[in-house]
């Protein structure tokens, strides 16, 4: 495994994912030192009582001083922001990285402020769960997951080598796609599922009525697995869902064309239409589950 990979890092965001690869960088031996900030003061205070990293202020700029790699682990909505802001105190041939599961959106907002000689290198980890917050995190997240890097055309090859070799290290398998390719794929394998999860929820709560304390208690645990993402971050995901907007409607209205499609086959009686399409179903699920990405 690759050690001391930089000297120091800063880890912007300190939630489920910034704790993370804070608490995996250290187990691999990553860095020297790793700081972080977060304008919540309270998930500062808690990542220092956590000692999640070396310290954690509320100072963006201040933390980034001197870092070899900055890593953005702020909702999509927040990086050109955050961009702007430690950009005039990043080193001359530091790395900056994002975690964002929208690509093209996160780019165009931060590229414009990334100093010259300072490398921006975007990534997304396909791993989490529905906890947030500095306490969820631990340092077997990424263990046998997928992170995507989606360099830029006239990136450093350098700078992604490293972040490659730097990802490999928090336990990650690494794949490169293009941006553009990345927000399609991930608008069906993450951001559709999460918008299905919310909307099953929401329907549930609507037609409850007075069955509202029935429904929760008989909640099978079909709604309860599957549901269980609608407890993620809403910050996150009304960020996420607005910034890949274009791709999202398009997986969305061909789910509508495949719901269609169910709902004829039930009300006709098409029983053989139902099982074929449950059976494909099922095996796709084996797949993932042999793949270890279920």
């Amino acid at each position: 495994m690759a050690t001391e990979l930089f000297d120091k890092i800063a880890v912007i965001g300190i939630g489920l994912i910034g704790g993370s690869i804070a608490l995996a960088a250290r187990r691999g031996g990553l860095a020297r030192q790793i700081v972080a900030a977060d304008h919540n003061a309270e998930y500062a205070a808690t990542a220092n009582r956590l000692k999640l990293v070396d310290h954690c202020g509320t100072d963006l700029a201040a933390a980034c001083a001197d870092a070899d790699l900055v890593i953005v682990c702020t909702p999509v909505g927040a990086c050109g922001a955050v961009a702007e802001t430690i950009a005039p105190h990043l080193k001359k041939g530091c790395i900056v990285c994002d975690v964002g599961s929208v690509k093209q959106a996160v780019i165009e907002a931060m590229k414009p402020h990334i100093p010259p000689g300072v490398h921006y290198v975007p990534a997304h980890p396909l791993a989490g769960t529905e906890r947030s917050g500095p306490e969820a995190g631990f340092a077997e997240l990424f263990d046998g997951r997928w992170t995507i890097l989606t360099p830029l055309p006239d990136g450093d090859a350098g700078a992604v080598d490293k972040v490659e070799t730097f990802w490999k290290g928090l336990g990650s398998n690494v794949e490169r796609l293009d941006s553009a390719d990345h927000d399609r794929v991930l608008a069906i394998t993450s951001h559709l599922p999460h918008l299905i999860a919310y909307t099953i929820v929401g329907t549930a709560d609507d037609l409850g009525g007075d069955l509202d304390a029935e429904v929760l208690h008989f909640a099978a645990s079909g709604f309860r697995d599957f549901t269980r993402v609608a407890a993620s971050d809403p910050t996150m995901w009304r960020d996420i869902f607005l910034n890949n907007r274009e791709a999202v409607l398009d997986v969305l209205a061909r789910f509508q064309e495949d719901l269609f499609y169910l709902q004829r086959a039930i009300r006709r009686g098409e029983g053989d239409k139902l099982f074929d399409l449950f059976k494909r179903s099922r095996d796709l699920r084996r797949t993932l589950v042999h793949l270890n990405q279920a």
